[in-house]
This record gives structure tokens, C-alpha cells and sequence, in this order.
């Protein structure tokens, strides 16, 4: 059976958004629902009733501090939000990103669905964090949509996608590394840089670090090739090391001044 994706609500204000969206989860068939750092704090009543019915999602919620640690477990993740907010992502419509995410789920992947807040959606640097960007193709002449009218709309169309789809093809392709493992990479490599002097002038470092895990993230790359990539990084830091002991020591040896690192 093929699993859903997981709907991730990130810093939701208003729990009668979240009891709305888990109603239109349930009716069309998601049933994973987490919750990033809810501003008033989890469980709330009032979710209940807008949830018309609908507790077994609500009963079933996992709360996380963080965006990362909401998406640790997950393969791929799309954000849906308006704008790219500088990233350069692929870009879907819910009905695209539904095909998508149920090609990847057929595979055996977890996949999920980031929501930002009502009030200022989703931050550049948890995008940076998925894998693409859905964006819901309203009239410009208003663009505000309630949260719980994009969970239904995105939900919408994967319960249309399940219905119309053909017996799943798998493909040989490895699939996607967890979110937890390119994580690693991405703080490992980062660290190496910083050593390094990569980031400079140092007030471009967030915009470095964020184009370098957007570039890398839009590869999808499987654990394989995360643990291949980190012993590269780790080779390249393990050998300026060593090139710069011998050099140490051979200044030593022929009595000149250590070189400043």
C-alpha cells in the first residue's frame, strides 16, 4: 500500500486551522499530520471542533521544535509556498507535485507537504530545506488562501492522483537519502568551509551556505552518495591537515619560522 505523504504545519497560530486541516486529511484519505512549534502550544481544544470528527489525526500528532527535526525521517519533502523566495527549486502545481510525491511513495519513500504559518508562510531557510515548491495558481487579484484551503486543495488532488493512477512502476534508481542524513552533510561541509575561509566577506555566509544546500538538495541524492560525498569532504580537510604538518616540519627542520596557519 502506498503511503501518503506526511502534512507538516509549520508555527500554526490558530488551532481551528489545524483541527480544519485535519477534517480535509481525513477526507481524502492523509492521515500523518506534525505540528513545528505551534504558537499556542499542543493539544488545543478548539482544534477538536473544527476537526469535525476527525480525531484519530489529531490524537495521532507529532510536535517538533524545529522544521529539520519535522523532516528528518522523510525522503522527499515539497514546500508549498506563494513565492521561491530565492531559491531555485523546481516549481509545481499541486497536481504536478502530487505525481510526483506518489511516484516517489510507490518506490517505498516517505514523502510529505510543508505549510507555513498563517501569518508570514514558510522562512527561506526551511525551503532551502525540500526538495521543490508547490504553488497553488490563484487569481493575483487576491492571493490570500486560508491554510486549511491549501492542505485541502494539495490533498485534493493526491487523493485524485491515487484514484487515476495505474499499477505503480518501480524504477532502479536508489532512492532519496533521509532528510537527517543530507542534514549531516550539509553541517559537515559547511563546518570544513568556515575552516577553510570559503565563506567570505562573512556577511554573505547564509547566502552561500543556503545556495550550497539548495544545489545539493535539489540533487537528491541517495545515502550512498551522501556517505560518498562526506568521505570526500572528509579526505580534502584530512589532507590540509596533513600538508600543512609537513610543512611545519620541514621549517622546523631547516630552522625557519613556522608558517601562520
Amino acid at each position: 500500500m502506498i503511503a501518503p505523504p506526511v502534512i507538516i504545519l509549520d508555527r500554526s497560530q490558530l488551532a481551528e486551522n489545524i483541527g480544519a486541516a485535519a477534517r480535509v486529511m481525513a477526507n481524502f484519505g492523509l492521515e500523518r499530520l506534525r505540528l513545528v512549534a505551534p504558537l499556542k502550544g499542543w493539544p488545543q481544544e478548539r482544534a477538536w471542533a473544527t476537526a469535525s470528527g476527525a480525531d484519530w489525526i489529531l490524537e495521532g500528532v507529532q510536535i517538533f521544535d524545529t522544521v529539520t527535526e519535522a523532516i528528518a525521517d522523510l525522503n522527499v519533502v515539497f514546500a508549498t509556498t506563494a513565492r521561491p523566495r530565492e531559491t531555485r527549486m523546481p516549481v509545481r502545481t499541486p497536481r504536478e507535485a502530487a505525481r510526483v510525491l506518489f511516484d516517489e511513495a510507490a518506490r517505498g519513500l516517505s514523502v510529505g507537504l510543508l505549510f507555513g504559518g498563517e501569518r508570514t508562510g514558510l522562512e527561506t531557510p526551511d525551503v532551502a530545506l525540500c526538495h521543490g515548491i508547490v504553488t497553488i495558481p490563484i487569481d493575483p487579484r487576491h492571493h490570500s488562501l486560508n491554510l486549511a484551503q491549501a492542505v485541502s486543495i494539495n490533498a485534493y488532488e493526491w487523493r485524485t492522483t491515487v484514484e487515476d493512477a495505474p499499477p505503480a512502476a518501480f524504477r532502479d534508481a536508489d532512492p532519496p537519502a533521509r532528510a537527517e542524513l543530507v542534514m549531516g552533510l550539509f553541517e559537515h561541509l559547511e563546518r570544513e568551509l568556515d575552516e577553510a575561509g570559503f565563506f567570505f566577506p562573512p556577511e554573505k555566509r547564509p547566502s552561500m551556505a543556503r545556495n550550497l544546500r539548495v544545489m545539493l538538495g535539489r540533487s537528491q541524492l541517495s545515502e550512498q552518495e551522501v556517505a560518498t560525498l562526506r568521505g570526500v569532504v572528509h579526505a580534502l580537510s584530512k589532507g590540509r591537515g596533513q600538508r600543512l604538518q609537513k610543512l611545519l616540519e620541514k621549517r622546523r627542520d631547516t630552522g625557519g619560522e613556522p608558517p601562520v596557519p
